[in-house]
């Protein structure tokens, strides 16, 4: 039968009733086919459209709470056989992962893109920009050099050493930035620049007095001593990679890797007779006499005439006594073996005439003129190489 009528008073019975079916043309049935494949079409995509926005996000929070307990890991320092020790009980006081980490993003909008004119110098760990937070705070940003031969262990040494020794008389270290392949760390940029910007200038050195210099050599031994940091036991550590400024690193340490306290007393020493004499240890370095500046010292030495080694801009005689002693002291540090080398504990209380009677100075390291490498000739004529693992940076401070 076919309803033409309209359907009027229709009423759902509990009970009894009768179905009624009502037959409509094909074309208004296809139309009610069309809007439910539409409204299952759109529930269908919607869905799956939300699953992967979903997804997507999950994985994206993922990853970057990933990469931040990553760069804490990386600075938590990992014992192993290729790696100096630590002692157990300073590392548990040094709470590296507390250290702030710097954007990679921020830190190069900083230093314009570590652009080469924000350049403060190079050394054994790579270049140290000058950069600007944009709080107005500058900064000076150290970066690995990843062609410097050096990687996480040498970044975490000094992460470890660093972050336990905020002194007033170190650059402070700010924070440190652990992002992808780079390694940074982000220390207070000092506007006075070094030491040696002042002396080595033959204009600004006047203001050095001896006064001064005396202050800064103290000053100088009660940050030195941070070999105790490292070691196999209490004396000295074994590491097969040398890291440090050439012309300051001790014989033991720059040949075998050896690094103990009194390797910090040989680079204490070479800074103190710098501060005297106003030179360079490098300045010696095309001199045919001396190989360096411990081997000009050593031979006014032994000529009685060491008085000469003091710079002019400090010598009073009312000073003297006290400079001699200051020289004594420093030619004691540079010993060629460690054994015979004071510890810093000493070398503070001889600068402070604590102890009066010095032992007789021997010969220092690095005072022979050696023959150049390249003029070596084995018997069959052939050139004598070796082989060095040594990673050294530019004298110029930085």
């Amino acid at each position: 039968m076919s309803w033409t009528d309209k359907v009027i008073d229709a009423q759902q019975f509990s009970s009894l009733g009768a179905d009624l079916y009502i037959r409509v043309a094909y074309s208004e049935f296809d139309k009610v086919g069309n809007v439910k494949k539409i409204v299952t079409i759109t529930v269908i995509t919607g869905t799956i459209f939300l699953s992967i926005c979903t997804y997507l996000l999950w994985k994206r929070m993922a990853n970057l709470k990933g990469r931040k307990m990553k760069a804490k890991e990386i600075l938590l320092f990992k014992r192993t056989e290729a790696q100096p020790k630590f002692h157990s009980d300073n590392l548990d006081q040094v709470k590296v992962q507390e250290l702030p980490l710097f954007n990679f993003e921020k830190l190069a909008s900083a230093t314009n893109n570590f652009h080469l004119s924000n350049e403060l110098g190079k050394g054994g760990f790579g270049p140290v920009y000058r950069g600007k937070l944009p709080d107005g705070q500058e900064i000076a940003v150290k970066r690995l050099s990843k062609a410097s031969g050096q990687g996480s262990k040498e970044f975490m040494n000094e992460v470890v050493v660093i972050s336990k020794l905020q002194h007033r008389n170190l650059v402070k270290l700010l924070g440190c930035c652990v992002e992808g392949g780079e390694k940074m760390l982000i220390y207070e940029y000092m506007p006075n620049k070094s030491l040696d910007a002042f002396l080595f200038d033959p204009h600004k050195e006047k203001l050095l007095d001896w006064r001064k210099r005396f202050n800064i050599i103290e000053g100088i031994g009660r940050d030195f001593g941070m070999a105790r940091i490292f070691g196999n036991d209490e004396d000295q550590a074994n590491t097969n990679r040398v890291v440090g400024t050439y012309g300051y690193m001790s014989p033991e340490y720059a040949m075998e890797g050896r690094f103990s306290e009194k390797s910090d007393v040989f680079s204490f020493g070479v800074l103190l007779l710098e501060i005297i004499s106003g030179r360079k240890n490098s300045s010696f370095y095309h001199d045919e006499q001396s190989m360096s500046l411990l081997g000009f010292a050593w031979k006014l030495w032994n000529a009685d005439n060491i008085i000469a080694l003091i710079d002019t801009m400090i010598y009073e005689s009312c000073f003297e006594m006290e400079i001699l002693r200051c020289i004594h002291v420093g030619l004691l540090c540079v010993q060629e073996f460690a054994k015979d080398r004071p510890t810093v504990s000493v070398v503070i209380s001889m600068l402070k005439s604590e102890i009066l009677d010095l032992p007789h100075p021997k010969q220092p390291a690095f005072t022979e003129r050696q023959i150049p490498l390249d003029k070596k000739l084995s018997h069959s004529g052939q050139r004598i190489f070796s082989v060095n693992d040594v990673t050294v940076s530019k004298v110029q401070g930085r």
